[in-house]
């Protein structure tokens, strides 16, 4: 392995996992993130929930909550078929990645790394989208299995508040997982055109995910109250 990848190239890769790992760990522990606010207001539904007698407009909510995990499995499986794929035309992707200006020459032993590594991103991805759609679905369960609006402040219904809460956000915390890779995949992408093009690529996805978490305007909008 260590034959396979130039010093570039390690750095190159250190730098993307840094990146990644970084802005998960930031992202999730600081409670200034969008992340961390929708959290509250998760919890804020669920209390609102428990008010209610027809709780329809909650199923309707989680039903559009487990689709749209739903769909980005489905994505990522047929990204995972396309990058299994690749490994079958290796000889020519490094012809052509070769040839291109800004290209650096490589190998068909570290292009065929790179495409596992590309299929890898998105089976984590999978596993993410996946298993929210299922904390989704148990989420539902628990919105419908809560004690009748008359029993609002009884114990019964704090813990059946307290478990719908945290069932949904969590759900929400393995779908932004997911999308959290989806995002540095494009950055991956870089890595077949060349090491400095994943690094300055790692870089950029860092900026935008760092100011859509900690300083857009969708961060001012879910704050407002608080």
């Amino acid at each position: 392995m260590t034959n396979v990848f130039s010093p570039l190239d390690l750095v190159a890769l250190g730098v993307f996992l840094a990146a990644w790992i970084g802005h998960h760990f930031h992202s999730e522990l600081s409670p200034k993130s969008l992340n961390a606010i929708m959290a509250k207001r998760r919890r804020n539904w669920m209390e609102r929930m428990a008010r209610r007698d027809a709780r329809m407009p909650d199923s309707i909510a989680m039903q559009g909550l487990q689709n749209g995990a739903a769909f980005f499995a489905s994505t990522s499986l047929i990204a995972i078929g396309g990058g299994l794929a690749a490994l079958r035309a290796s000889d020519q992707a490094v012809q052509v990645f070769a040839s291109l200006p800004f290209g650096i020459e490589t190998t068909v032993q570290l292009y065929d790394v790179k495409a596992l590594g590309f299929s890898a991103i998105f089976v984590y991805a999978f596993f993410k989208f996946v298993w929210a759609y299922r904390l989704f679905n148990y989420c539902s369960i628990l919105v419908v299995s809560a004690p009748p609006p008359q029993e609002a402040g009884t114990p019964q219904m704090a813990v059946a508040i307290e478990r719908a809460a945290r069932m949904n956000i969590e759900a929400g915390r393995h779908f932004n997982r997911g999308l959290r890779a989806l995002f540095f995949v494009l950055a991956y992408l870089g890595w077949f055109v060349s090491p400095y093009v994943l690094i300055g690529a790692s870089l950029a996805v860092l900026v935008v995910l760092y100011r859509r978490q900690f300083a857009s305007e969708p961060v001012s909008a879910a704050s407002l109250g608080d």
